[in-house]
């Protein structure tokens, strides 16, 4: 397959930059569907990792009532706690939760099974005592 160099426009700056043949082939060796849409700089700030901007949202504590914003977007039927009230919560011990019973095999069970398993036994030893034809 033939590539040929392209010229396309960054989407942040919107200065053109140019997609060469080498760049094709390796987004076709790698079966990248979507030609790049960042030039060389633009993409270099944004993997470079600058500080996230965190949507902050305006919010009324659930404990306290107190006026509040957190870095989420609260959702329905969440309790949504100011900073001095989500740092008790953390400090308070874990209640510890009693573990759910498994059922198993109850006594009446396994003497039961006991029962059949030496009722099969004995069959099992008459059978072997009886004269077959020779």
């Amino acid at each position: 397959m033939e590539f040929s160099d392209r010229t396309l426009k960054c989407i942040d700056c919107g200065l053109e930059f140019v997609f060469t043949a080498g760049e094709q082939l390796f987004f076709h060796d790698k079966q990248f569907k979507n030609d790049p849409r960042h030039c060389k700089q633009c993409k270099a700030k944004r993997t470079k990792g600058g500080p996230k901007v965190r949507p902050e949202t305006r919010t009324t504590c659930s404990e306290c009532k107190a006026e509040t914003t957190v870095p989420f977007k609260p959702t329905q039927g969440r309790p949504v706690l100011c900073r001095s009230c989500f740092q008790k919560q953390l400090s308070k011990p874990k209640q510890a939760v009693e573990p759910i019973p498994i059922p198993g095999p109850s006594a009446v069970d396994v003497q039961v099974a006991a029962e059949d398993s030496q009722a099969e036994q004995q069959t099992l030893v008459e059978a072997d005592s009886i004269p077959g034809p020779n």
